[in-house]
């Protein structure tokens, strides 16, 4: 972790955007969501904004955990937002992230939709209390 902290001794800001994209890619491999899968459906996830909220600095060497859960997301899958929340080894919330979202047909280059019954598997992610499904 050391290659993270900044000149003040803690995890530098863009860290935790990385963690949260980790968190991001392993929720959808764990959901059947893996490169294998996006390259047959010619579709990757892509980002609109990314939101990053401060609670409490990270040490070096400090173990966190990151959980991630659906806020919101159309009907169809095709745009989604994300809110992962980074917890200090204490249980404190170090920072909240919000990411919005879609998915990109990489051959056309053009925002594409998940086919129906992928669709259906997406909107089973673990959600925020105050989900909103459009």
């Amino acid at each position: 972790m050391w290659a993270q902290v900044d000149a003040n001794m803690h995890l530098r800001h863009s860290a935790y955007a990385d963690f949260g994209a980790h968190a991001r890619l392993v929720l959808m491999e764990s959901m059947g969501f893996n490169a294998r899968l996006m390259k047959q459906l010619h579709l990757g996830p892509i980002l609109f904004r990314e939101e990053t909220i401060y609670r409490k600095e990270i040490q070096p060497n400090e173990n966190i955990e990151v959980s991630s859960f659906l806020s919101k997301c159309r009907k169809d899958g095709s745009r989604w937002s994300i809110k992962h929340e980074i917890f200090k080894e204490n249980g404190e919330i170090a920072a909240i992230i919000n990411v919005d979202g879609a998915w990109m047909n990489v051959v056309l280059r053009k925002l594409d939709c998940l086919p129906p019954e992928y669709a259906e598997i997406f909107l089973t992610m673990p959600k925020t209390e105050d989900f909103v499904l459009e």
